[in-house]
């Protein structure tokens, strides 16, 4: 075993470093010269890293060889504690194995695209005589064509509003479509054919509908020439308001046409993937284009360490397009490491040959270069709000005498009506922002032993709550992470309410040992308005900072957040509670079921007072199953 001559930086961890070469060494006997994935795990059974191989037993060798890793990895290999892998039947598959596992793990040792986003697209639902334009999210389902994917959902409204405009395709839900007896005020502006009242014709909305799929597809100059056609003859046959009709449309086309800062004449489907450096961080740019037509562009920003950019864009590219269909051609800033083997992955995923091209003139180059531009000013407008964010978080160390700027602040509060559906919440901020990743619900139990699913009563609950929530928080991470190796322990508390809040949280910190995380409790004054909040902070009297301070405008937007997330936290539990019936307690008795048994009996107090002939006699029942229902509302019958 080559060991590298030990440094400054070496001698304190050198027993753990070893712990982990032998772990790696233990793990040698038993891997195979297979192609596959691997996974360094901590004590904890947290991933470190995961990476790929063409062959699992050479590539992981290396990892026991510390003196030709760099830094990063020899850190890897002092906290690892145990090996997996997975082997799979080639290179590329390891490759996607490998993105997919990245981005679901989210390992610290690896480059991770953060991306919680998903990604809008446009479905035409064609299971239906006059088909629907509108945005989607989500799964895909049958019956239905999806065009994109766009990079937001502004992207999509502008085609949305294009196709109306230009096709005159309804938006709305079949629901509402069927309820219709006069046009709506999209057919009044000229945005609907209106075939919900007859307006058009089934076959004249179905040549809308291939005209849009054809505009879609990229096939512009085609429609533009019918339309052209068409309203000629129109003004030919003196029908004046279908000819201006149709001007309007071309119009509206042409407006579609011109609005785009770059495009791609000649390329179908295809995605710019452009970055640029600095500073320790890295903006990757992606422009989409579908039909030849920009779908929009989305930043995406990682921390580059000691990466050069051929390292970032191949580990990029793997996860991005773990969870989107790659198109044909990707034009790229830069060449990744391992290119040609990226692409093998993308063309298995894509089911066909997808082209990963470095472009050095022309056209393509220029798309290239405006994305590069693209990419370095976001990164420049993010460190500049990242520079005045730390001086604000050093600001916030100085109010409340912290040994240095927070890295990480929770804020807690909670919501409930008189004690029902009653939920607690934390929100976590840092340099980078809000830590949406972070944020946790806590659906408040009430006190041990009690019947009740959350605390009943008068002024109290809150504390009660409060209590609830710190315990349930700080005895976990007591549990998982004892060492707060894992970055998930706060610099500072934020609590909002009061004194009373303060100290239920403080006997919860008594109780668990923890003295090192300062807590502050945020409270409105007297008349509950914003500027005149007082601040509580054990071993001080009750403060307020000036109307006008930054540091106080910044810890209005955390308790806001806070506040917030509560609130919805707490309608989407009411919503939910308000949802359930007697129905969902009866054994057996599926969402299916029950939409059958609500549909005939009208309500679950129907179903209830239902005899056990009629319950039998309902569409989709049959006798056993109303006997178990019959039996279930009457106890004494059976």
């Amino acid at each position: 075993m080559d060991e590298a001559t030990p440094g400054p930086e070496d001698t304190a961890p050198a027993l753990p470093v070893m712990e982990g070469v032998r772990v790696i060494e233990r793990a040698l006997a038993t891997l195979p010269f297979a192609p596959g994935v691997y996974r360094m795990l901590d004590a904890r059974g947290d991933a470190l890293y995961v990476g790929k191989a063409r062959a699992l037993k050479k590539r992981v060798a290396a990892y026991a060889q510390l003196g030709r890793l760099p830094e990063r990895l020899r850190r890897m290999v002092h906290e690892t504690r145990s090996l997996e892998v997975i082997t799979t039947a080639s290179e590329a598959e390891a490759l996607l194995l490998e993105a997919n596992l990245i981005k679901k793990l989210r390992p610290r040792f690896n480059i991770v695209l953060r991306d919680d986003k998903s990604y809008p697209w446009l479905v035409l639902t064609e299971d239906h005589p006059f088909p629907q334009i509108a945005k989607h999210r989500g799964e895909r389902r049958k019956g239905a064509s999806y065009w994109g994917p766009f990079a937001s959902a502004w992207a999509v409204n502008q085609t949305l509003t294009a196709l109306q405009r230009v096709f005159l395709l309804r938006s709305c839900r079949d629901t509402v479509f069927d309820s219709r007896d006069r046009p709506c005020l999209l057919y009044q502006i000229r945005r609907c054919s209106a075939p919900c009242v007859g307006r058009i014709d089934q076959a004249g909305y179905a040549e809308l509908v291939h005209q849009a799929k054809q505009f879609l597809s990229g096939e512009t100059p085609s429609i533009q020439k019918e339309l052209a056609k068409e309203m000629e003859q129109a003004a030919e046959a003196l029908e004046f308001e279908r000819a201006a009709a149709l001007r309007d449309r071309i119009r509206g086309l042409t407006h579609v046409q011109g609005r785009d800062r770059i495009n791609l004449d000649g390329v179908g489907d295809a995605d710019v993937v452009a970055l640029h450096q600095a500073a320790g961080q890295t903006c990757v740019q992606v422009f989409f284009f579908r039909g030849g037509r920009n779908n929009g562009n989305r930043p995406f920003f990682l921390s580059k360490g000691e990466q050069g950019p051929e390292e970032v864009m191949g580990a990029f590219l793997g996860q991005l397009y773990d969870d989107l269909p790659p198109p044909p051609l990707v034009l790229l800033s830069h060449a990744p490491e391992e290119q040609a083997l990226i692409a093998e992955a993308l063309s298995i995923k894509a089911g066909r040959r997808v082209e990963l091209h470095r472009p050095q003139r022309g056209e393509k180059r220029e798309a290239v270069l405006h994305a590069e531009t693209n990419a370095r000013e976001a990164l420049e407008r993010k460190l500049a709000e990242g520079t005045a964010q730390e001086a604000l978080l050093q600001a916030v160390a100085r109010v409340f005498d912290l040994p240095a700027a927070p890295e990480r602040i929770e804020i807690y509060d909670n919501s409930h009506i008189q004690g029902a559906n009653a939920y607690g919440v934390m929100v976590a901020a840092g340099p980078a922002g809000y830590l949406k990743q972070a944020y946790r619900k806590f659906s408040i139990k009430g006190p041990k032993g009690s019947d009740s699913p959350a605390p009943q009563g008068g002024g109290g609950d809150d504390f009660a709550m409060m209590r609830e929530v710190f315990e349930r928080r700080f005895s976990r991470a007591l549990r998982e992470d004892p060492e707060r190796e894992s970055g998930t322990w706060p610099d500072l508390v934020l609590i909002d309410g009061g004194l009373g809040q303060l100290n239920a949280a403080r006997e919860v910190f008594a109780e668990l040992g923890v003295d090192d995380v300062p807590l502050v409790a945020i409270a409105k004054g007297p008349d509950r308005d914003a500027g005149r909040e007082w601040f509580f902070q054990q071993g001080k009297e009750a403060f307020q900072l000036p109307p006008r301070d930054p540091v106080l405008y910044y810890l209005q937007r955390l308790r806001d957040e806070a506040h917030r997330f509560a609130i919805t936290t707490h309608r989407a539990g009411r919503s939910k509670s308000l949802v359930k019936s007697e129905l969902d307690e009866i054994p057996g008795v599926g969402s299916a079921l029950k939409r059958r048994l609500l549909n005939h009996f009208g309500s679950a107090r129907g179903v209830r007072n239902a005899a056990l002939e009629d319950l039998a006699n309902a569409p989709g029942i049959g006798p056993a199953v109303a006997k178990k229902i019959f039996e279930h509302f009457h106890p004494a019958a059976g």
